[in-house]
């Protein structure tokens, strides 16, 4: 079964609760997808962001820790809420409160992002408002200056 995109997006799509992001993706599996693409990109290109998650022995950002943002992201697009349901609210300031995140360190988070919905074929009006909501999440998680 292909995990690209379900339905080409048009230019103009914005969300609904008829046709959402999660919905417009594909899916879980095509979410799945794009968040091992996300880390695929951070092993490869962003080590010092990777350092900042637990890692497995081969220096790779570990299988819990994409799943757990697999699970997040699926429900933050829409889909089921299964992080919801394993873990409780996201809460993602607190989760993240003992990560020093500057502007530095959401800029590769968003450059790893930006090159998994390439490597995913996102593109178009979900494209757009998929890149402002990482946006808009990156600028809320900064909790240090820089």
């Amino acid at each position: 079964m292909s995990t690209q995109l379900k339905t080409p997006p048009s230019d103009d799509w914005i969300p609904s609760l008829e046709d959402t992001p999660f919905q417009r993706i594909g899916g879980e599996e095509a979410v799945r997808a794009l968040v091992a693409a996300f880390y695929d990109s951070m092993d490869a290109t962003e080590p010092a962001l990777a350092r900042l998650h637990v890692l497995e022995d081969d220096g790779t950002v570990s299988r819990g820790t994409r799943e757990r943002f697999g699970l997040f992201l699926i429900g933050w697009l829409g889909g089921p809420q299964h992080y919801v349901e394993r873990h409780g609210h996201p809460r993602l300031r607190m989760r993240h409160g003992h990560v020093p995140v500057d502007s530095a360190m959401r800029d590769a988070w968003l450059r790893c992002m930006h090159r998994a919905l390439d490597a995913r074929g996102i593109t178009g009006g979900l494209r757009r408002f998929l890149e402002e909501r990482f946006a808009h999440t990156g600028d809320f998680l900064r909790n240090t200056e820089g």
